[in-house]
């Protein structure tokens, strides 16, 4: 991202670290043992510049790690001053009365350069940087839609769309539950990839009805997407990981996970993907990886 750095023990070193930590460990002009006292000084000298440096990475907070990880978007950072503060991680109950309805389906033909795309469909898209960095790498392959219920979120993003002059994006102001049917039914070409990643955890188990993977989306899901496509599904928690896993391998002879198709697919022993397959992580994954979380990942793809 126009960066060079290395991710070591929990922070992002970059070269000019490693620089100064290499040239001090070994000085110019070092040929011969020095004497015990100089040896010692040299080495309080070596301790406390690393210290120093060590210091200085440690205050790289998480969201500096997601400016460099979307760098090459150039967005603007303060968007309006109508938004005011926008929150990522502001909850929002879905089973809300104001949220109960189906949006209204877009013109597909004024959404998209070219409605006949395949479908990507992001839900809970958040920022919607994850989708932008992906719609702007596949501009005349893919069309990317978000479903956001956190409506200074979809305004944001509105503006960045435009900023960056992308025609193959959308977010929309939605409640994937209620809406999601509609919307993608109605839409001209193939839906190809659903994704729900990092989705808002409600940990208390009487808001567990809240959350967004149940039943009745899982189906719409499935029954939406074509022949070979595929479920992206991620989490930092594990419970809600869990869950979500629990939702989609109830339907096996519909869906199977990509190790079963692709031994080449590498999992742990729990059948997680050790590694994100989508090219770049979304905000709260590189949050919960710096504050050393896990991240619980399965692709699920339809059967023919």
């Amino acid at each position: 991202m126009g960066c060079s750095c290395v991710y070591y023990s929990g922070v992002f070193v970059t070269g000019a670290f490693q620089r100064r930590a290499l040239s001090t460990l070994f000085p110019k002009g070092l040929v011969s043992p020095s004497p015990f006292y100089q040896y010692h000084r040299n080495r309080r000298r070596v301790d406390a510049s690393v210290s120093t440096a060590a210091k200085e990475q440690q205050q790289l907070r998480s969201p500096d790690l997601v400016a460099l990880e979307y760098a090459d978007l150039n967005l603007t950072h303060n968007v309006s001053q109508e938004l005011g503060h926008v929150r990522i991680r502001q909850h929002v109950n879905p089973l809300s009365s104001s949220l109960a309805g189906p949006v209204e389906v877009p013109d597909w033909n004024q959404v998209f350069r070219d409605p006949t795309l395949p479908l990507m469909v992001d839900i809970g898209s958040g920022s919607g940087r994850f989708l932008m960095w992906l719609a702007k790498r596949n501009l005349f392959v893919r069309n990317y839609l978000g479903l956001e219920i956190r409506q200074k979120l979809v305004k944001r993003a509105d503006v960045w769309v435009k900023e960056l002059g992308l025609s193959n994006i959308h977010f929309m102001y939605a409640n994937a539950t209620t809406s999601f049917n509609q919307l993608v039914s109605t839409y001209p070409g193939p839906l190809m990839l659903v994704s729900i990643l990092c989705p808002d955890p409600y940990f208390k188990r009487k808001h567990h009805k809240r959350r967004v993977v149940q039943k009745p989306l899982v189906d719409s899901i499935v029954n939406h997407l074509i022949p070979s496509a595929q479920v992206f599904i991620q989490s930092d928690v594990l419970d809600v990981a869990l869950d979500m896993r629990n939702q989609f391998d109830s339907l096996p002879h519909v869906l199977k996970h990509v190790d079963e198709i692709d031994s080449s697919v590498l999992c742990d022993s729990e059948g997680w993907l050790l590694r994100n397959p989508m090219g770049i992580r979304t905000e709260r994954e590189i949050h919960a990886e710096f504050e050393g979380a896990k991240i619980y990942r399965r692709i699920y793809q339809k059967q023919l």
